[in-house]
């Protein structure tokens, strides 16, 4: 794995406040919600192959992730996921504790 996407530690910050550690896939999809904000994100608008797998997982671990679903017109007409992270989420930085 490319040392980038090694596991890093996230807090979420809902009551009580706990951490989860993640990596990978897991770890973008979950960076990529963070930057979002309210806004939220689409496999449209940060294309990776498995978003729900990603969400699946997060939400294994215990992050707040709400689906909103969306329509979108085209050629291929029909309805798309939004993901929101519903609490604040910061990385832990190196030597701070969880």
């Amino acid at each position: 794995m490319n040392d980038e996407w090694q596991n890093a530690t996230f807090l979420i910050q809902e009551t009580p406040t706990f951490s989860i550690t993640v990596n990978g896939r897991d770890r973008w999809a979950l960076e990529q919600l963070i930057k979002a904000g309210s806004r939220g994100c689409t496999p449209i608008d940060n294309p990776a192959p498995r978003w729900s797998g990603y969400i699946h997982n997060l939400r294994n671990m215990g992050a707040p992730i709400t689906t909103h679903t969306e329509p979108h017109k085209g050629a291929f007409a029909g309805t798309h996921a939004r993901y929101e992270l519903q609490a604040v989420v910061v990385r832990l930085g190196e030597g701070e504790a969880a």
